[in-house]
C-alpha cells in the first residue's frame, strides 16, 4: 500500500512542479516523456534553454545533439556562471574590465568539444541506469587523461513518509577512479574528487533521442574559475 500511495503522490508533485517557473523540475521524470520534436527544436522551444541553445548553434552541433544520442542538458542558470567565469579570465588576462563578453566570444572548438561531454552515444534512460552506475563514452572522442564519465541513479528518501525512495539520475565526472569505490573517499585531495550532479528531471524522450535536464546549479563544465567582482 505504501508503494501504492506513493505513486499517487509523486503524480502530484510532478502536477504541481510543473506549475511552477521552472516547467521541468520535478523528481522523478516528466509525467509524459513523449515529445513529438527532435531534441534540438525541443530545447529551442523552451525558453530555459535558451544560453544552451545558443551554444550549441556557435559550436557547430546542431547535428550531433539530433542524433541518436543521450543529452545532459543545462539551463540558462548553469551557463550564465560559466560565461561570467570566462568574462573574468579574459579582465585579468587583460587588464581591463570594461568590454562586454559572450557566448560569441569563447573559441568554437572549446565549447565544441567540451559541450560532447554532455552526449552519449544511444538511448540511456531510466530503464537502464542503475545505483552502482556505469562509465559510458561520450562524443568527446579524446577526453582529457584520466577523466571519465558515469551515469548513476544517487537514491534519495526525501519522501520517506510517501514511498520506499526516489532515485535521481546523477550525471558524475570522474576523475581518477571512482570516489564511491575508494577505501577512504575523504581522504582524497579535492583537485581529485569526483564532480557530481543530479538531474532536475530526466526521461524526456525526442523524436531522436534521450534529454536529462541537469539541475540549475550546477556550472557548466564543471567550471570552478572565480566570477570576479
Amino acid at each position: 500500500m505504501k508503494k501504492y500511495i506513493g505513486s499517487i503522490v509523486c503524480a502530484a508533485v510532478i502536477l504541481l512542479s510543473a506549475c511552477k517557473k521552472d516547467d521541468y523540475k520535478n523528481d522523478g521524470g516528466p509525467s509524459n516523456p513523449y515529445v513529438d520534436m527532435t531534441t534540438y527544436d525541443f530545447l529551442k522551444s523552451k525558453p530555459q534553454f535558451d544560453s544552451l541553445v545558443k551554444i550549441i548553434d556557435h559550436a557547430g552541433l546542431k547535428d550531433a545533439v539530433n542524433s541518436d544520442v543521450t543529452f545532459f542538458a543545462t539551463t540558462n542558470y548553469s551557463i550564465t556562471g560559466y560565461v561570467t567565469a570566462k568574462k573574468n579570465q579574459k579582465a585579468v588576462e587583460t587588464g581591463n574590465e570594461n568590454f562586454e563578453f559572450g557566448i560569441d566570444d569563447i573559441p568554437t572548438k572549446e565549447l565544441a568539444d567540451s559541450m560532447k561531454t554532455y552526449m552519449f552515444k544511444g538511448k540511456i534512460n531510466r530503464d537502464v541506469i542503475t545505483v552502482s552506475g556505469k562509465i559510458y563514452p561520450t562524443l568527446l572522442t579524446t577526453p582529457p587523461a584520466g577523466v571519465s564519465y558515469l551515469i548513476k541513479f544517487r537514491r534519495a528518501f526525501d519522501y520517506s513518509q510517501f514511498v520506499d525512495y526516489v532515485d535521481y539520475v546523477s550525471y558524475v565526472k570522474v576523475v581518477g577512479t571512482r570516489d564511491d569505490r575508494e577505501p577512504e573517499p575523504d581522504k582524497i585531495p579535492e583537485s581529485q574528487k569526483d564532480r557530481s550532479i543530479d538531474c532536475q528531471t530526466s526521461g524526456i524522450i525526442t523524436k531522436t533521442g534521450i534529454v536529462h535536464v541537469i539541475d540549475g546549479r550546477h556550472r557548466l563544465f564543471f567550471n570552478a574559475q572565480p566570477l570576479g567582482n
